[in-house]
């Protein structure tokens, strides 16, 4: 499998994201990739106690962000759109706990102009599947882009809006 570690510190903006920025010094700082030839976003993360729900359990909010993470992620480097999550249903299967390796995985379903269907995994070291979610994420236009990161959009970073 190759892989290229998604950055958004390439774009002409400073995402400060929760998730995945590294500069972000209360995020969770998790590293999200591509994978061009299986066709998914990825992420492997295992979080200590700060984050969690219970005494041994990732927070559900946390979990979450995680795959709404890589559903965003997904949006941006499987169809080249900036886009919102719109809507997103989730199934919490299996616990994921606190100091254990997981992996989310993010796929895109199907795609037009405004709106991307993602779906989205969280999976456990032994390939157990342990949160199922789909979204349905609305296809930025350039006036709501500008609004989202406060500065017009430029450069190349426009191929992403509608």
């Amino acid at each position: 499998m190759s892989a290229e570690r998604l950055d958004a510190s390439s774009f002409g903006f400073d995402s400060r994201c929760f998730v995945c920025d590294d500069a972000n010094p209360r995020g969770l700082r998790v590293p999200f990739f591509h994978d061009a030839n299986a066709g998914l976003v990825f992420a492997d993360f295992e979080l200590p106690v700060e984050f969690s729900g219970a005494p041994t359990l990732v927070h559900g909010g946390v979990t979450l962000a995680l795959i709404d993470e890589a559903m965003s992620w997904a949006t941006i480097a499987l169809s080249e759109r900036f886009a919102y999550t719109q809507h997103l249903d989730v199934d919490f299967q299996w616990p994921v706990r606190l100091g254990r390796p997981y992996r989310v995985e993010a796929r895109i379903a199907a795609l037009d102009e405004r709106r991307i269907m993602t779906e989205a995994t969280v999976m456990d070291s032994k390939g157990r599947v342990c949160v199922t979610a789909s979204a349905k994420m609305a296809v930025l236009d350039l006036g709501q882009a500008s609004e989202a990161i406060g500065t017009d959009v430029t450069g190349a970073d426009r191929k992403f809006v509608r």
